[in-house]
C-alpha cells in the first residue's frame, strides 16, 4: 500500500519557494534515498514531513497513513510514527536521556490507547536496546546530547528510533562530518531496525552511507523537486561524475 503520498508540494520559507511541485510515493517496507547538492531542497523536505512550522505550504499535499499531515502538529505527527533524526542534533541540559525516552514511548502508546509502561518495564527495555547498540549504563544517565561526541550523538538517535518504533523514519543528512566508526553506528542500527512494517527516508551527499544500507530507490532532488529516479546504481553515477548531468 501507498504508506506516504506527498502531492505537487509548493513549500516557501522566508518568501522564497524551495520545493516546487514535489511528488513522492514511499510503500510501507521500502527505503528511500534523495541525493542532490546544496540548496535543492532536501533538509526542507524532512523538517515539513516532520511538522516544522517555519516553513510555509504553499499548496500539495502529504498523506501518511491516510491522514492528512497538515492537519497535525509537531507532536501529534511523532505520535502517528514519524521519527526525524536530524542533522545535527541539539544538546538539550537537564533533561534525563531515560526519562525523557520513557516519557516519549508512554505518549505514543497513549496515542495508540495501549498501556503504558511503569519504570521497571521501561528500564528491562532501554537496557536490552542499550545493549543492543553498545550503549553504557553511563550515557543513560547523562542529558540528552550534552557533552556527547558525534558518534555518541547518533547512538542516541538509533536508541531513540529503537525504543519509540516508528513505522517512518527520517535521517537528514545524518552523516554528514561522521568518522567511520560513527557512520558503523547509525548503518548498523538502520539495518537492524528495518523490517516489512516501516519505511525510511534517507537524505544524504554521499555514496558511502548507501552502499551500507542498501535503499530500493534513490532519487535525484534539484531545484526542489526531483529530477530523476532509480536504483543504487545512481547513487554510483552521483559519485563518479557529480550532479552535472542532472
Amino acid at each position: 500500500m501507498i504508506f506516504l503520498n506527498i502531492n505537487n508540494l509548493n513549500v516557501t520559507i522566508d518568501g522564497k519557494q524551495i520545493l516546487r511541485d514535489f511528488n513522492l510515493n514511499i510503500n510501507l517496507g521500502e527505503v528511500h534515498a534523495i541525493m542532490g547538492p546544496n540548496g535543492s531542497g532536501k533538509s526542507t523536505l524532512a523538517n515539513v514531513l516532520a511538522g516544522n512550522e517555519d516553513y510555509e505550504v504553499k499548496s500539495g499535499k502529504i498523506i501518511f497513513k491516510d491522514q492528512n499531515l497538515f492537519d497535525l502538529n509537531i507532536e501529534e505527527r511523532a505520535q502517528l510514527g514519524i521519527f526525524l533524526a536530524f542533522q545535527y542534533p541539539v544538546e538539550i541540559p537537564g533533561v534525563n536521556i531515560t526519562p525523557f525516552l520513557q516519557a516519549s514511548l508512554n505518549s505514543r502508546l497513549k496515542n495508540q490507547n495501549k498501556e503504558e509502561v511503569d519504570n521497571l518495564d521501561f528500564a528491562k527495555i532501554l537496557r536490552s536496546k542499550a545493549q543492543e547498540l553498545g550503549i553504557n549504563s553511563e550515557m543513560l544517565k547523562r542529558s540528552i546530547n550534552t557533552g556527547f561526541s558525534g558518534g555518541e550523538k547518533k547512538r542516541y538517535e538509533i536508541l531513540q528510533m529503537s525504543i519509540l518504533n516508528p513505522e517512518f523514519a527520517i535521517f537528514d543528512e545524518t552523516d554528514s562530518g561522521l568518522d567511520v566508526d560513527a557512520l558503523r553506528i547509525v548503518t548498523e542500527g538502520i539495518n537492524k531496525f528495518k523490517t516489512n512494517n516501516n519505511s525510511f527516508l534517507i537524505i544524504t551527499h554521499y555514496q558511502k552511507l548507501l552502499d551500507y544500507i542498501k535503499p530500493d530507490f534513490v532519487h535525484v532532488m534539484r531545484d526542489g523537486s526531483i529530477v530523476k529516479s532509480g536504483d543504487i546504481s545512481l547513487a554510483s553515477e552521483i559519485e563518479e561524475s557529480g550532479y552535472k548531468n542532472f
